[in-house]
């Protein structure tokens, strides 16, 4: 079953007086794009926490926060204003300098910087347990996450199902119009002719050319090759997750073959069929790209 790269997931994890909070968002990247913010004094786990989500999640642009919070009210709590004014100064000159917006909300956006709130729990020795929580929370949330996108995975499943179907179906309608579209070529092409007077023709030749031409508009092979690729694809999708840049191969390929059918059709109804092919490719290769 296919995984979707969208999720998000959240864990919360209480070790002695401390609430330990790990959410995880992700969103469709070609790789994985991963930032990490957590409190400076977990940074000693850092690498190993990175090292997890990449293995778990593998693909995507993912934003994995930390944070801490004191469950004892009567603890000290206090806002770091030193390096509260330290992080508003640099924004406030970023904002100067990349010509963007400053924050709209900046208690909201201070106070989500790491260790913007001191309590009497901060110290720049934290426990072997604590660091575990850490680690607990992390790989819960992306536990999380991992149902998220399992859940969006199955939704796109029946999205593809029911567009390949439609192709399908749309390709079962050629037929229709394969076997009159060769007639109507060749009497368009005899009607020419005969509208030119005082020309004679050899009608051996004539049947030689016509076969020639006809074969150089004959869609088999392009209608087997569509067959094929829609067979493909949903093979693909039951082989399990990590299928996405396939499954983006094998749609560039049914959009090859759709193409040259609407090239050499020349019939107005096979036409529309094609564009109507086009629509329902369209709107998997747009979905494609949410799939790991």
């Amino acid at each position: 079953m296919i995984l979707s790269m969208t999720g998000f997931g959240k864990a919360v994890v209480i070790d002695n007086n401390r609430k330990i909070t790990a959410e995880i968002k992700s969103l469709n990247s070609k790789q994985l794009d991963l930032a990490v913010r957590l409190p400076q004094a977990y940074r000693e786990i850092e690498l190993d926490l990175r090292n997890k989500v990449a293995h778990s999640l593998e693909r995507g642009k993912v934003d994995m926060y930390v944070y801490t919070e004191a469950i004892d009210s009567a603890s000290a709590v206090n806002l770091n204003m030193p390096l509260l004014k330290q992080y508003k100064e640099q924004i406030v000159r970023m904002s100067e300098e990349l010509n963007i917006p400053q924050p709209i909300d900046w208690y909201a956006t201070l106070l989500r910087m790491p260790d913007a709130i001191k309590t009497d729990l901060n110290s720049t020795e934290v426990e072997e347990t604590e660091l575990k929580a850490v680690g607990e929370a992390v790989e819960k949330a992306m536990e999380a996450l991992t149902e998220f996108r399992t859940q969006e995975g199955n939704r796109l499943y029946s999205f593809f199902a029911e567009k390949i179907a439609n192709i399908q179906a749309l390709l079962g309608e050629v037929d229709a119009y394969e076997a009159e579209r060769v007639t109507k070529i060749k009497a368009r092409i005899q009607e020419s002719l005969s509208k030119l007077e005082n020309i004679d023709y050899d009608q051996n030749r004539f049947e030689q050319e016509m076969i020639f031409y006809i074969e150089k508009l004959d869609i088999t092979e392009e209608k087997i090759r569509l067959q094929n690729h829609l067979n493909y694809f949903l093979s693909t999708m039951d082989s399990g997750h990590g299928q996405g840049k396939k499954l983006g191969f094998i749609s560039q390929e049914m959009g090859r073959e759709i193409n040259t059918l609407g090239s050499k059709s020349n019939h107005a109804e096979l036409q529309k069929v094609v564009v109507r092919m086009k629509d329902e490719l369209e709107q998997i290769k747009e979905q494609v790209l949410n799939v790991m």
